[in-house]
């Protein structure tokens, strides 16, 4: 008795074009040696863009008050902006920036810095009890008193 398998003629079809495509990648040349790879093509300096924006905040409830504004018109870059810090200065900073000299900034402090005295954090909370009332009257004395001392 013999079993036959019959396969479907495409799928022969696709078993041939995988084994042919195979033997094709296996043929391709390769270098002997890998690729040699050079310096980077140069950059250049792209042109810069023109700018411009401001904001501030200021929230009595937190004590934020800060505020920055800042232009540039593709090639220097000028602003300034201010913070008033904890300790009640506020601290102004102007700059400039720029290619040829970096970033410079002038730095200003105005006010005195005010350091409060620090106030106690733990107050003791009030007793949530009374002493209690004696439960007892005092006794009476079980003996006379002494009789009076003969030097006197």
């Amino acid at each position: 008795m013999s079993v036959k398998f019959l396969i479907p003629s495409s799928l022969l079809q696709l078993f041939l074009l995988l084994g042919a495509l195979a033997a094709l990648a296996s043929a391709v040349p390769r270098p002997d040696n890998p690729p040699v790879y050079g310096a980077p093509p140069p950059t250049y300096k792209q042109p810069g863009m023109p700018f411009d924006f401001a904001y501030a905040v200021r929230d009595d409830y937190s004590g934020n008050d800060y505020a920055h504004q800042q232009t540039s018109d593709g090639h220097v870059t000028s602003g300034s902006y201010y913070v008033v810090l904890p300790d009640g200065r506020t601290e102004m900073v102007s700059f400039e920036a720029d290619h040829d000299n970096g970033f410079v900034a002038n730095v200003a402090y105005e006010g005195e810095a005010r350091y409060p005295a620090p106030a106690p954090s733990y107050h003791p909370p009030p007793p949530s009890y009374h002493p209690p009332a004696p439960s007892y009257h005092a006794p009476a004395p079980s003996y006379p008193p002494p009789p009076p001392h003969p030097h006197k």
